[in-house]
C-alpha cells in the first residue's frame, strides 16, 4: 500500500499520495479542479486538460462527489488555492464510487432536516462542524476521566442488564433473559453505592443508561451516557466540590485542545471555561427567586418540582452554572439521606446550567434500617433489592455521589438546539435505526 499523506501535511515540493473523499468538482473548460477532503482538511487537485493524459483527466473529472479516491502527484504552491497549495496529479484511483444521488449534501451548501441527517449519519459526520461536535465530545470524556483520576477515583463498569430497576416505577425497558424477565438499567446508582463499601471506596463510571420515558423533547433521550461518581466518607458538599471540578475540567480541556473544532462551530471567540465557584442555592431560595420574577402563571410552593419553565426563569436570573441544594425529602429518591436534624429536608442536590439540569446527586442513606424504611415509603419491595440492601448490614460507610448527563453537558457547552446532535446514533421513541 502506498504511503499516505494527509492533506494538512502536504508541502510544496513533496510527492504525495492523498486519500480521501471528492468534496467538490469544478470544471472551467481547459482547466478543472477536484477538491479532496480527508480527516485533516481539504486540498485542491488541478487538471490541465491539454497537458495531461486523457484517461487521467477522464478518471479525475468523471468521478462523483463523495467517492473515495487516491491521488498521487507533486505538490505545488498556488496562492489562489483554498489552502495555498495544490496537487498536480500523476494518477487518480477511484477506490469506492459514490452514488450520484446523495441523500444529503456533506459540503453543507444545501441544508438538511435533523431527521435526514440522523438517517444518514455517516454522510452527516463528513461535515466539519458535525465532526467537530464529536471530537469535542471525545475531549470532554477524556478530560472528565483525568479529573476523576486527579481525585483518586477508580473507573468501574456495572451491569446494564438487571433484575430490578434502580428506582422502580414504569420507566424500564423489559427484556427476556433466558426465560426470566429482566430490565435495561436506568442508572449504575445501586452498584456504585455497593462499591464504596468495598476496598475501592471512590469510583466513577461513564456508560449507557436506559429510560423508557415516552417523551419527545429536544433534551431527552431513551439511551444516554451517564457520568457517575461515588465516594465513601463524603457528604453532599464534598460531592458538589468534585462535580464542580469535573465540569470545569471538561470545559478547560475543550478550551485547551479543541481550538480548530470550536472554530468550525463558530465558537472560537465566545467559548469560555467557567470561572469561580458555582453558586449554591437552597431549594427554598430557588423557589423564592423564581416567584420573585413573576414570570410563572402560578407561584411555586414548597414541595413542587421545578418545571422546565421554572428552570429557565431561574437560570436566566443566575446566569451561570449553579447548584440547588436541600430539596424536600418527599421528591427525592429513597437512597438520598435526609438531614439528621430535619427529616423533611434531604441532602439531595442538582447542578444546573442556566438552560437545564445537568446533575443529580446527594449524600446516600448508609444506615440499613433507614434505607429499608425508605423503600417502603416509596412503595418499593425491599426484598426485590436484597442484593443491595444486605450489604448495608456489613459496614457501609457514609457516602455521596452524583450522575451527570454527558449529552446534556456537550449540548449546553456548545449551545446545540437538540440533544440528538450530541449523539452519533440517538435512541428516542421514534428512532431505533440506524
Amino acid at each position: 500500500m502506498d504511503e499516505r499523506t494527509y492533506t494538512a501535511e502536504a508541502e510544496p515540493g513533496d510527492d504525495v499520495t492523498v486519500k480521501g473523499w471528492v468534496h467538490e468538482i469544478r470544471d472551467l473548460g481547459g482547466i478543472a479542479f477536484i477538491i479532496v477532503r480527508d480527516t485533516t482538511g481539504k486540498i485542491q487537485v488541478k487538471f490541465e486538460k491539454d497537458e495531461m493524459d486523457d484517461d487521467l483527466v477522464e478518471t479525475g473529472l468523471g468521478v462523483h462527489r463523495e467517492s473515495v479516491v487516491a491521488v498521487t502527484g507533486a505538490v505545488e504552491e498556488e496562492e489562489r488555492a483554498p489552502t495555498g497549495v495544490e496537487i498536480v496529479p500523476e494518477s487518480v484511483e477511484v477506490i469506492a464510487e459514490a452514488d450520484p444521488e446523495l441523500p444529503l449534501d456533506p459540503s453543507g451548501k444545501v441544508d438538511a432536516e435533523l431527521s435526514t441527517r440522523l438517517d444518514n449519519r455517516t454522510l452527516d459526520l463528513r461535515k466539519p462542524e458535525v465532526k467537530a461536535v464529536f471530537e469535542i465530545r471525545a475531549e470532554v470524556l477524556r478530560s472528565v476521566r483525568e479529573a476523576f483520576r486527579s481525585v483518586d477515583a477508580t473507573e468501574i463498569n456495572t451491569p446494564k442488564i438487571v433484575a430490578t430497576g434502580t428506582e422502580g416505577g414504569t420507566e424500564l425497558f423489559p427484556i427476556t433473559y433466558f426465560g426470566r424477565e429482566a430490565f435495561m438499567n436506568q442508572s449504575p446508582q445501586l452498584f456504585k453505592q455497593l462499591m464504596v463499601g468495598s476496598g475501592l471506596e471512590r469510583v466513577f463510571e461513564i456508560g449507557p443508561i436506559f429510560r423508557a420515558e415516552e417523551h419527545n423533547t429536544p433534551r431527552h433521550l431513551n439511551e444516554a451516557t451517564s457520568i457517575d461518581f461515588e465516594s465513601a466518607f463524603f457528604d453532599h458538599q464534598d460531592a458538589m466540590d468534585v462535580c464542580e471540578h469535573v465540569v470545569k475540567s471538561a470545559y478547560e480541556g475543550v478550551a485547551e485542545n479543541c481550538g480548530a473544532q470550536l472554530e468550525a462551530l463558530g465558537l472560537e471567540d465566545e467559548f469560555e471555561a467557567p470561572d469561580g465557584e458555582f453558586p449554591r442555592l437552597t431549594y427554598e431560595e430557588a423557589i423564592e427567586r423564581i416567584n420573585a420574577t413573576g414570570e410563572l402563571d402560578e407561584p411555586l410552593v414548597w414541595g413542587d418540582d421545578l418545571s422546565t419553565e421554572a428552570e429557565h426563569v431561574l437560570g436566566q436570573a443566575v446566569g451561570e452554572h449553579y447548584f440547588i441544594t436541600d430539596w424536600p425529602s418527599e421528591i427525592k429518591p429513597f437512597y438520598i439521606k435526609d438531614y439528621d436534624d430535619d427529616e423533611e429536608i434531604s441532602t439531595g442536590f442538582d447542578m444546573m446550567h442556566p438552560s437545564m439540569e445537568l446533575v443529580s446527586g446527594g449524600q446516600r442513606e448508609h444506615r440499613y434500617d433507614h434505607l429499608v424504611a425508605g423503600f417502603e415509603q416509596q412503595g418499593l419491595d425491599p426484598e426485590a433489592f436484597e442484593y443491595y440492601t444486605k450489604m448495608f448490614k456489613y459496614g457501609m460507610p457514609p457516602h455521596a455521589g452524583w450522575g451527570l448527563g454527558a449529552e446534556r453537558l456537550v449540548m449546553t457547552m456548545l449551545g446545540l438546539d437538540n440533544i440528538r446532535e450530541a449523539v452519533i446514533f440517538p435512541r428516542d421513541r421514534q428512532r431505533l435505526s440506524p
